[in-house]
């Protein structure tokens, strides 16, 4: 595995040279997991450690239990985002579950590491902010979402989000890169299965979706709508 590679995929190391990530994996700053299979727990509320971990590939997802144990998804993290915790500041992911949606490659940094390197880096020191900041506004955005709008806006919302960050384009739909059941769906907006399914095929009739087993296409025009794409970018 060329380690070096990796790190250059990392979202906050991408504005350096190879020969400064080179410098930086001399320093054993990080330290490189072997690879997870899918649906491995990484992380429980209970089993929260300190430091950072960066997805180098794969797809993990964020989730709570309810009192009924019912689940929420959080978030689903992708090669280059970041999660973990730090008396410094958090990314808030201390007490949720966490679980490979794939196989997956992570790295982690311990906080006196971190310190070092931001103190003799701190152009990272900004990449970690504004990192940091797309993630508590997606957490709004998301709230948002659930507190004001009814099942179909959430639905909507929530497959553009989606679409935008891991839509493959194809004959005017945006095909969602990521295994997505009707149960799945329902965990992420807080709804029952059955009214996600409800919905899901009015839109279907609409020709607002394309849906197969486990897979979601979702109109351009109805992701533009929600999330206009130059704003992922």
């Amino acid at each position: 595995m060329d380690k070096l590679w990796y790190l250059s995929q990392i979202s906050i190391f991408e504005a350096m040279s190879r020969e400064e990530i080179r410098e930086i994996d001399q320093l054993d700053t990080i330290h490189h997991f072997d690879r997870i299979t899918k649906n491995t727990l990484v992380q429980t509320p209970e089993s929260a450690r300190q430091g950072l971990y960066f997805v180098k590939e794969g797809k993990l997802r964020l989730y709570k239990l309810n009192d009924t144990g019912k689940q929420f998804t959080l978030g689903i993290l992708t090669r280059g985002n970041i999660f973990g915790e730090l008396n410094s500041f958090s990314f808030g992911t201390k007490r949720v579950f966490i679980e490979t949606m794939e196989s997956t490659l992570l790295c982690t940094m311990s906080e006196p590491k971190f310190e070092r390197l931001m103190i003799n880096r701190p152009q990272l020191a900004l990449k970690f902010l504004k990192a940091l900041s797309d993630r508590l506004k997606e957490r709004e955005d998301q709230l948002e979402q659930l507190a004001l709008h009814g099942l179909r806006k959430r639905l909507l919302h929530l497959l553009s989000t989606l679409g935008a960050k891991f839509g493959v384009i194809q004959d005017g739909y945006a095909l969602i890169d990521l295994p997505l059941s009707h149960q799945e769906i329902a965990n992420m907006i807080g709804a029952s299965r059955e009214a996600v399914s409800s919905v899901m095929s009015e839109l279907a009739k609409e020709g607002v979706v394309k849906t197969s087993r486990l897979s979601v296409q979702l109109a351009i025009t109805i992701l533009e709508e929600n999330i206009p794409l130059n704003s992922t970018h």
